[in-house]
């Protein structure tokens, strides 16, 4: 049924939202803004970097202008580095399910509101790097998720890494955890499996099925869309 799956990095791989709400949070002090892990969750998770900290100014009634939010930018990937000393939380059943797509010569992608120095060094203490021929990040995007472009240029990626494997938008599954992922995918002509890792179950209806996390979940079954949970 699926001949190459794209995988959303934050929620879907690494159960990495705690560490990116610490790094935020980190930046923010010089202006002497802060909010709770449970706005950063309602508000602000599926933003990259650039379109939460915009988010977070104008919330706070402070310009937003570029050159502020790229200051901020910066200071939370220092900060993010950081805090990725204490280690990585790992979405379960995640690297599992990702080896055994690579062992079949699977097309794997990643396609993250993330920047791509932070999912290369994520990817490669994990020791999964090597696993995905395509990583598509904010960095490459003039608009990020819920836009279509991340999903639609890991497709053209792929295809072309890929050529005569099939891979078109309606022959990839994407793996994500908010709805701003969901759309973004579905209007780049991808199905979705929807991890209930960060977002509400009730807020991830778009999606195609709906699992709590990947845990058990075979490389045979994910390619034949023999998925459990909701189904469009």
């Amino acid at each position: 049924m699926f001949q190459a799956v794209v995988f959303d990095f934050d929620g879907v791989i690494v159960d990495s939202e705690p560490l990116h709400y610490r790094a935020i949070q980190a930046a923010l002090v010089p202006l002497d803004i802060s909010f709770p892990y449970e706005e950063y969750l309602r508000r602000y998770v599926g933003f990259d970097d650039r379109d939460a900290f915009r988010e977070v100014l104008r919330e706070a009634g402070r310009l937003a202008g570029e050159e502020r939010v790229a200051d901020l930018c910066r200071l939370k990937a220092a900060a993010f580095r950081r805090v990725l000393d204490g280690g990585i939380p790992q979405v379960p059943g995640a690297a599992e399910l990702i080896r055994a797509l690579h062992a079949r010569g699977v097309p794997l992608a990643v396609a993250s509101g993330a920047l791509e120095a932070e999912i290369r060094r994520v990817l490669e203490r994990l020791g999964l790097l090597e696993c995905f021929a395509v990583i598509v990040s904010a960095d490459q995007v003039a608009a990020s998720k819920p836009d279509p472009a991340t999903y639609r240029l890991a497709v053209e990626s792929l295809a072309a890494a890929f050529p005569g494997r099939g891979v078109t938008p309606a022959a990839c599954l994407a793996i994500e955890d908010t709805a701003c992922g969901i759309a973004s995918a579905r209007d780049a002509g991808l199905r979705v499996l929807a991890l209930a890792t960060t977002t509400a179950t009730a807020d991830l209806g778009a999606a195609d099925w709906i699992l709590p996390n990947l845990a058990g979940l075979s490389a045979e079954d994910l390619l034949a869309g023999r998925l459990p949970g909701s189904r469009r």
